[in-house]
């Protein structure tokens, strides 16, 4: 027992290797609690469970009966499209006075989840839409041109790409050559972008361009990014077919040849447009994540299903350790990448810095989807590798996760930055 006369240290004893080291450990008598109460709530509010159930039905009921056929034939379904946005999938996050929802991040996310749990494309089509299409010109656009786009890209009506991605420009975005000239009260754009999702079907309204627009005083290129509209002289955009995944959402390779825009098209000023790109992936990272936890809880549940019907040696395959066990860790491993999405997104929705939670949640779950497809073509068999069975579908799907916003290597390039290497 210590007492008061007592040294205000006692020591802990710790057996290692058959030798005892001691450790002073300081002696801290007990205090009041805090009045302040703490509390961690992992439940959803009844308005996100109520998301949840309805876009489940609808993708379940829309989607689910049309998905392989759109897939098969690489068609972009602009009916599906519209129909996404008639349940309001589009301008989740957005207010209400500029067309949107007015709905938290984490409710956009657990929307595009339930998507994704039933066909990846349609699920890039509202990722895209929201995160890269409406994000940049809700968060950086002009009153103006808010009013001008986000009212028709919040129905579903119209979509908008993100143009970043160029031939020679990839992981390394500041790598771009796209360039815009001033001239007089106009900006000429010359210069091409590749893999632009949502930019060259018959809903697209238009592109956020990133391009040089000079140098900066370090010698290093400054990045100005401008709305271009669909119809404008020089602007060509063309659909990129014969793809391995998403093969029912529009992706677009896009070309300006001298394209002149006034100068009240620039989003933001002058000279922001790499942070904004960066800021706008940062966000978009978490659709992704909400991707690759959405196609491992479908891929998920259809080995499941197939393990408890498929018999073999006179009991379901379920039965058996080999299969149950990857069926197992499956579960586990969807319950970590669910917590770890949803915190990073409750970080956003309460304005604190999320975007080390970001990186690891796109990482985490995108290669988790890659995981489960995996072990669930090895359940189905011959069967997995059969465009009848949907199991085939998840596993093409899952690549461009550990690719598009920020490959793999790059997210672990982020995450290594912020936990101090």
């Amino acid at each position: 027992m210590l007492n008061q006369q007592q040294d205000n240290t006692k020591f802990r004893a710790v057996q290692k290797k058959n030798a005892f080291y001691h450790y002073p450990i300081p002696y801290r008598p007990l205090r009041q609690p805090s009045k302040r109460r703490f509390s961690v709530d992992f439940d959803l509010s009844k308005h996100q469970e109520m998301i949840r159930k309805e876009v489940r039905r609808f993708a379940e009921t829309e989607i689910a009966p049309v998905a392989a056929d759109l897939d098969e034939t690489e068609t972009f379904s602009s009916e599906l499209t519209r129909k996404m946005g008639d349940i309001g999938l589009f301008g989740m996050f957005v207010p209400e006075n500029y067309g949107g929802q007015e709905l938290d991040y984490l409710s956009y996310i657990i929307a595009v989840e339930e998507i994704a749990r039933v066909d990846g494309s349609q699920a890039a089509t509202i990722a895209a839409g929201n995160s890269l299409g409406i994000g940049p010109i809700y968060y950086f656009g002009s009153e103006a041109q808010k009013k001008k786009y986000l009212p028709k890209l919040c129905t579903g009506k119209g979509l908008w790409g993100f143009g970043l991605t160029e031939p020679t420009a990839g992981s390394d975005a500041g790598g771009s050559k796209t360039t815009a000239v001033r001239d007089g009260n106009q900006w000429v754009i010359n210069g091409s972008k590749i893999f632009i999702t949502n930019a060259a079907c018959e809903l697209s309204l238009g592109v956020t361009v990133q391009a040089v627009t000079g140098r900066k005083p370090d010698g290093r290129n400054e990045y100005t990014c401008f709305l271009l509209e669909h119809g404008t002289p020089g602007f060509k955009a063309m659909p990129m077919h014969k793809k391995m995944m998403w093969r029912a959402s529009n992706t677009a390779a896009l070309y300006f040849d001298e394209v002149r825009i006034p100068k009240e098209n620039i989003l933001g000023r002058q000279g922001e447009g790499f942070h904004q790109m960066l800021q706008t992936l940062d966000g978009g990272r978490l659709s992704i994540g909400a991707m690759g936890l959405g196609g491992a809880q479908g891929a998920f549940e259809t080995a499941l299903k197939y393990a408890k019907k498929r018999v073999q040696f006179g009991k379901p395959i379920s039965k058996f350790q080999a299969i149950s066990f990857k069926l197992a860790d499956a579960g586990v491993e969807l319950e970590c990448a669910r917590n770890l999405l949803y915190k990073a997104c409750w970080l956003k929705d309460h304005k604190r810095a999320f975007q080390k939670e970001a990186a690891m949640a796109k990482l985490y779950c995108s290669e988790l989807m890659g995981r489960v497809a995996d072990s669930a073509v090895q359940i189905h068999g011959g069967y997995g590798l059969m465009k009848e069975y949907n199991v085939e579908r998840f596993y093409r799907d899952q690549k461009l996760l550990d690719i598009g916003e920020g490959t793999s290597e790059v997210q672990r390039l982020v995450i290594s930055r912020y936990i101090g290497c």
